[in-house]
C-alpha cells in the first residue's frame, strides 16, 4: 500500500495499464511531453515513447474519431479530453457513433475518454462544467465518476479492460487535495456497483464524484443534532446500482452557467450548509 493522491493513483493506472498490455495507449492535447494539463499523463511519454502516447491536434471530434478507429482495429486507446465542457464539440462521433456501436453491429468497443470534470477551481464556465447528466440519457455509454483515490485507480483499470464505451470524468478539485494509500499491483474495482461511505437511519444522502466527501461532511456535522445520515457513493452512473438505492435525497447545484468571480462561484455551488438545509427540511417531514 503506497500513499497516492487523487490524480496520483489515475496517473499510476496509466502506467499499469499501458505495462500489461501493450495494445493501451493514450493521446489527447498536450498529454505527451508536457503531461497534460493536470500533470496527469506525466512520466507516460519518457517510458511508453510516442507511438503509445500521442499529441493530438486541437479537435476533440478528431479525438473522439481516432479513439473509435482505433477500438475497431483491435487497440485500446485512452483519449483525454483536456476539460469535460469540451465534449460538446465531439457530440455526433460520441452519441452517435460510439454509443451505438454495440447496438448496431452487436460487437464492442472498448475505449475510454478521460475527462477532467466539475467546478471548484475558479476558473468559469468554459472550464467548469459537469455535463454526466447529458451522458446518462445516450444508452451504450457506460459513465464512472470516483470519489477516491482507490476507487480512481480500480475503476480506470477496470474501464480500460472493458468491452464498451467508458466515459471516465475525473473531478478536478480532488486531483492533488484528497490522500489514501492504495495498492500499488494491479486491481479492478467493479463497474455499476455503489458505495455506503457512511451508515445511517433516518435519511440517505446519495451523491458521487467530489461532493462525497462533502455529504460526508455534512452528516457529521448532522449527527451532533442526533440526526443519522446514510452517504452512498454511486462511483458508478451508468450502469446504476439500483439495488443500493432505496431512499435518496440530493443536493444540486443551481440551474446556471458557472460563474468565475470565486463568491459567485462558491454560492453556486454545493456546500455542507445548503445539505444541511435539506436535511432539516427532510426530518420535518
Amino acid at each position: 500500500m503506497v500513499e497516492m493522491t487523487y490524480g496520483g493513483a489515475i496517473r499510476q493506472a496509466l502506467f499499469t495499464a499501458m505495462a500489461a498490455d501493450d495494445d493501451v495507449y493514450v493521446f489527447g492535447e498536450d498529454v505527451a511531453k508536457f503531461g497534460g494539463v493536470f500533470g496527469i499523463t506525466k512520466g507516460l511519454y519518457e517510458k511508453f515513447g510516442p507511438k503509445r502516447v500521442k499529441n493530438t491536434p486541437l479537435s476533440e471530434g478528431a479525438i473522439i474519431g481516432e479513439a473509435i478507429g482505433a477500438a475497431l482495429y483491435g487497440l485500446k486507446p485512452v483519449a483525454e479530453i483536456q476539460f469535460s465542457d469540451f465534449i460538446t464539440t465531439a457530440m455526433s462521433p460520441l452519441v452517435d457513433v460510439a454509443a451505438n456501436y454495440h447496438y448496431r453491429n452487436n460487437a464492442s468497443l472498448p475505449l475510454v475518454i478521460r475527462m477532467p470534470s466539475g467546478g471548484g477551481m475558479r476558473i468559469g464556465n468554459f472550464h467548469s462544467k459537469c455535463l454526466e447528466a447529458w451522458f446518462y440519457h445516450v444508452p451504450g455509454l457506460k459513465i464512472v465518476v470516483p470519489s477516491t483515490p482507490r476507487d480512481a485507480k480500480g475503476m480506470l483499470l477496470a474501464a480500460i479492460n472493458d468491452p464498451d464505451p467508458v466515459l471516465f470524468l475525473e473531478q478536478k478539485r480532488l486531483y492533488y487535495t484528497v490522500k489514501e494509500e492504495v495498492e500499488e499491483e494491479y486491481f479492478e474495482v467493479p463497474l455499476g456497483f455503489a458505495r455506503t461511505v457512511r451508515a445511517g437511519s433516518d435519511l440517505t444522502l446519495v451523491t458521487y464524484g467530489a461532493m462525497v466527501g462533502l455529504a460526508v461532511e455534512a452528516s457529521q456535522e448532522a449527527s451532533k443534532q442526533g440526526i443519522s445520515v446514510e452517504v452512498i457513493d454511486l462511483r458508478t452512473l451508468t450502469p446504476l446500482d439500483e439495488a443500493t438505492l432505496k431512499t435518496s435525497l440530493r443536493v444540486g447545484a443551481e440551474f446556471c452557467p458557472v460563474p468565475a468571480a470565486p463568491t459567485l462561484e462558491d454560492a453556486y455551488l454545493p456546500s455542507v450548509e445548503k445539505v444541511l438545509m435539506a436535511i432539516d427540511r427532510a426530518m420535518k417531514y
